[in-house]
């Protein structure tokens, strides 16, 4: 039977947090603040955390700073397995060293997007992902074709699990259509949900792991959610998902960072500042995910 909770042969596996990372006013990395909300995270039922993606800001950081907020999180985790570190980087060495760090430091597996500065085409591609599972940690690959540019397409998938690169997909392309034709050309191939705005529907399909947002702020429920959705229980998750729908829509927009940090802070969460170019959300965005959030929070969502 397939499961979709962590386990330790499959660790991406159930709910990783793809985590924000918390500032000082100063905008330096505050990793007493990062451990503590790693470890809250996972005493509120989720199984996991995904440091160093978009949504930790990875790409501001220092190669000292990106390096200790993985050490960071395998301490405060209390099983190294528990954490997936994003690797993703400019060149497929600079990515290959990430990988190694990231064993290194006792991570279970990691996160990797295809090259993200050109529109690489199929061989290059997968070439890339060759080299960084020449490391030997599990890969979990991430389809964002919007940042990225490029599109791992099923068929592509398909091959770079053929080609021994990858264990599963975190899924972002928003097209719940592809689920379906993953499954049939890489049953093997671990479907995890990519966006908070389709987890519902994701779920359904077949996925067996969500790399979420927005349990950084309403851990609780979107457990509860998620659980449900993969059980195929209809009757709880379907006004669980209508009740958050409106505050995991912004999970998927340009200001996702902006927003699920501030909605930590409404929820009584470390979000804080951004760093640059990044900058705060004002005017109609502010007062949407603001919104969105005190609904969420009225509702009793924690």
């Amino acid at each position: 039977m397939t499961t979709t909770t962590w386990n330790t042969d499959r660790p991406w596996r159930g709910i990783m947090v793809a985590t924000t990372l918390p500032f000082r006013e100063d905008l330096s990395v505050d990793h007493d603040a990062y451990a503590e909300h790693v470890a809250w995270l996972i005493a509120n039922g989720c199984d996991g955390v995904v440091p160093n993606g978009s949504l930790g800001e990875y790409q501001t950081l220092t190669d000292a700073e990106r390096a200790q907020v993985v050490r960071t999180a395998v301490e405060a985790a209390g099983d190294g397995a528990r954490v997936m570190p994003g690797v993703s980087a400019y060149g497929s060495a600079e990515a290959r060293h990430w990988a190694e760090q990231a064993a290194e430091a006792g991570a279970g597996s990691v996160l990797l997007l295809p090259p993200n500065t050109y529109r690489a085409d199929a061989t290059a591609v997968r070439a890339h992902y060759t080299e960084v599972a020449g490391v030997g940690i599990p890969i979990v690959a991430y389809n964002n074709p919007f940042d990225t540019k490029v599109d791992l397409t099923p068929d592509l998938l398909a091959r770079l699990h053929g080609d021994g690169s990858i264990v599963a997909v975190k899924e972002f392309s928003g097209d719940v259509r592809r689920a379906y034709e993953i499954a049939e050309l890489a049953p093997e191939l671990d479907l995890l949900i990519g966006a908070d705005d389709v987890l519902l529907e994701l779920a359904v399909a077949g996925a067996v792991g969500w790399i979420a947002g927005y349990p950084n702020a309403f851990p609780a429920s979107c457990a509860e959610l998620y659980h449900a959705a993969v059980a195929g229980d209809l009757t709880t998750a379907l006004p669980l998902y209508k009740s958050l729908h409106s505050l995991l829509r912004w999970d998927s927009k340009t200001e996702f960072v902006q927003s699920i940090k501030l909605s930590m802070d409404i929820a009584g969460r470390p979000g804080g500042p951004t760093r640059p170019p990044r900058h705060p959300l004002t005017g109609t965005i502010e007062a949407a995910v603001r919104t969105a959030t005190e609904k969420a929070v009225a509702n009793g969502h924690h």
